[in-house]
């Protein structure tokens, strides 16, 4: 048997990892500016994390959500006293994609609805209705193309408005940082407007912090630069720092009830060790603030320097994209096979920086020089 040639791969083979970096089987050593796609949030083999999973994995990994787990009650008041969301529920699953499937699951439940509206360059997942909101038609199945999902541009709040006020729509889903999409922003204005739409239709506001939370931007969540507070938020990517989980924070007017939402995996003990742990991580080491603080450095230096083929420097926090006057692909190769860094990309010439949430002013000042060679060059 061989594997399903699904992804195209860097010719690079990581072994081992530390903090920022990362390498490879033959001894080379890179700087991780990606945190393969921003899980790695308390950078790698954190030994807190480490030693928490080594603990866990001594008494048990394992055992049914038929049964009570501490760790999970834990976690949930941990998450809840750390993020501002107290108040809320916690529903732990496996995968970003699956949060956002039991978000709109529960939107419609509560609403009676079908309908779901999805910002233009939006990206949910790859799983039924978290593709089908996914704003990508090469990754839509023709069995997830169930006319469900309406795309608005992002920002626009009068064509958000006027499908709102059909008052058919189950669910607004958001990232306020748009990932894939290429760090586009979801500005003040429209999330405050947005929100107050929702409410006044009976529409549930869903804001995916799959990647843009969990400290990446500066606060705990990408929302929460906005003043809003939406009615369900996923996360998933840094929650574990690399151990499967994603979870989907629940506000109190929706009713839980047996059976409705279920998950085999979601919540084990292993994982749920993973994600206290680096819970402790991020408020010991004040990643949150780290965070805001480099991220900010290497935006205004990168502005500061003008360098050749960069058009536009966006995002907040460690969620930063650089646009280019070229496709991306060159640049990225380059800063990958001849500086030794691991960049991502969106779209066609955006790159994506999404290193841990550790990442050193030192280090930051080494990606800067790293670039600025690549792009002289290029």
């Amino acid at each position: 048997m061989k594997l399903f040639d699904v992804y195209p791969l860097q010719p690079v083979n990581i072994v081992r990892g530390k903090g920022c970096r990362v390498w490879d089987d033959k001894g080379t050593e890179y700087l991780d500016l990606y945190g393969g796609h921003a899980v790695i949030s308390i950078g790698h083999s954190h030994p807190h994390y480490v030693e928490a999973l080594h603990e866990q994995a001594q008494k048990l990994c394992f055992y049914s959500n038929s049964v009570i787990n501490i760790l999970q009650q834990q976690l949930a008041e941990r998450l809840g006293a750390v993020s501002g969301y107290d108040d809320y529920s916690l529903f732990l699953i496996n995968s970003g994609a699956e949060a956002n499937e039991n978000a709109l699951k529960l939107a419609s439940f509560h609403t009676g609805r079908k309908r779901i509206l999805s910002a233009v360059k939006a990206f949910h997942g790859r799983t039924s209705l978290a593709v089908e909101a996914t704003n990508n038609p090469k990754i839509v199945a023709p069995v997830n193309d169930n006319g469900h999902v309406t795309f608005l541009p992002l920002n626009d709040i009068e064509a958000w408005r006027e499908e709102l006020s059909k008052d058919d729509v189950a669910a607004c889903i958001i990232e306020c940082i748009q990932g894939v999409g290429g760090i586009q922003l979801a500005t003040v204005e429209f999330m405050q407007a947005l929100a107050a739409e929702c409410k006044q239709h009976g529409t549930v506001l869903v804001c995916d912090e799959i990647q843009c939370g969990y400290g990446r931007s500066g606060k705990f969540f990408a929302h929460q630069h906005l003043g809003i507070r939406p009615d369900i938020i996923t996360v998933a990517k840094g929650i574990a720092n690399g151990y499967p989980m994603g979870a989907v924070l629940i506000a109190p007017q929706f009713e839980a009830v047996y059976g409705r939402l279920g998950t085999t995996f979601g919540g084990n003990h292993l994982g749920c060790a993973a994600a206290l742990a680096v819970l402790d991580v991020i408020e010991g080491e004040h990643l949150v603030e780290n965070a805001a603080k480099v991220g900010e450095y290497i935006m205004s230096r990168l502005r500061e320097l003008q360098l050749p083929h960069v058009t536009d420097i966006r995002g907040r926090g460690l969620m930063i994209g650089i646009e280019l006057d070229m496709p991306y692909k060159d640049v990225r190769n380059s800063l990958l096979l001849n500086e030794h860094v691991f960049t991502g990309c969106a779209g066609t010439n955006v790159l994506r920086l999404l290193p841990p949430l550790c990442l050193s002013m030192d280090e930051a000042d080494e990606f800067i020089q790293k670039l600025k060679n690549v792009l002289i060059n290029a």
